[in-house]
């Protein structure tokens, strides 16, 4: 639902062009993009929601929002969706509101947070500052639905280490869900004329994953679920409209490299041998890995042979190794 009743137009958005969508969808686009995700997998023993993002939702008149949220609702009466969860602004958010949302079956609400530095939000025209999202995590919390607080890295005046004390503030401020963006430079945005002017910089794609990955470690720790690390071409970004900024089409996986790099680095240098068998999760083989085998490759610059194989009592990042000597 691109700009959707935002009231400002951040330096890096032009959500057109991330969405990959002119206009907002009519109710026979809505319910056909639905059907389409039904038809696309089984829904037995899986739970379903149904999402409006983009734009700011609760920024629409009542009557909208309502329209919306009713169009939904038999999805919701037949149990095919658990609940409904949507996007919106910080300052945005009021009792009333969360009491409508919440009669209409949604479940979830994730804010667009960014960052909670008042230089950095300044910097990024976000139109307003941490207390707006601090007040609206209190409500949400208040009304009793689940809170989620989505931060970017590389904005404007920001840095590492004014992105890690987001990260703390969101755990502080009761998210149990996040999703890390990368600041990319889209066309026709006032990032990209401060990027063309030498004003901004971007993130390199080495300095992004380094970062996602301490981020995604330090809400792991903190019981934080990361539901998506970087865009999707097809779904999320017409790529005509990048610019500059440290994309990839396969983003989460290098920071899921990146993470086993550095599992497997801290526990080198192990005994000499021949080879070597990493045992690993089931569902971790290609991370542990590593995007391309990048760790595969780490590990061979020690050891001849080096096998990833999969135990069933693993979770996790934990591993076992099996040296076999020469």
């Amino acid at each position: 639902m691109p700009e959707m009743a935002c009231p400002h137009r951040c330096v890096f958005c032009n959500q057109a062009s991330i969405s990959s969508q002119l206009h907002a969808p009519t109710n026979k686009e809505i319910i056909e993009k639905i059907e389409s995700h039904f038809n696309s997998f089984k829904t037995e023993n899986r739970l379903v929601q149904l999402a409006f993002f983009g734009g700011n939702f609760t920024g629409l008149t009542i009557k909208q929002q309502k329209s919306y949220l009713q169009l939904v609702q038999p999805y919701l009466k037949k149990g095919m969706i658990s609940g409904i969860r949507l996007s919106t602004r910080p300052d945005y958010i009021d009792a009333t509101i969360l009491q409508m949302l919440k009669s209409f079956g949604v479940t979830h609400i994730e804010l667009g947070a960014q960052s909670t530095s008042d230089t950095v939000l300044l910097a990024s025209g976000r139109g307003h500052l941490r207390d707006a999202i601090v007040t609206a995590s209190q409500q949400i919390l208040a009304a009793g639905l689940v809170l989620g607080l989505q931060m970017m890295i590389g904005l404007p005046k920001d840095d590492a280490e004014t992105a890690m004390q987001t990260a703390y503030d969101l755990v502080t401020l009761g998210a149990k869900e996040t999703r890390i963006y990368p600041c990319l430079v889209i066309k026709d945005t006032d990032l990209e004329q401060l990027y063309r002017t030498g004003k901004y910089t971007t993130l390199t794609l080495d300095e992004a994953v380094e970062q996602t990955a301490s981020l995604y470690t330090f809400f792991e720790s903190h019981g934080i679920k990361v539901l998506r690390m970087g865009l999707h071409p097809s779904e999320d970004l017409n790529t005509d409209a990048l610019v500059a900024g440290p994309f990839h089409s396969q983003f989460a996986e290098l920071v899921y490299s990146k993470l086993w790099e550095r599992q497997l680095l801290n526990f080198m240098p192990w005994p000499k041998s021949e080879s070597i068998e990493v045992f690993v999760s089931p569902n971790q083989i290609n991370h542990a890995a590593g995007f391309k085998s990048q760790n595969r490759k780490l590990l061979e610059k020690s050891y001849r042979k080096v096998h990833f194989k999969s135990d069933e009592s693993l979770i996790g990042r934990s591993f076992k190794i099996k040296i076999h000597q020469a």
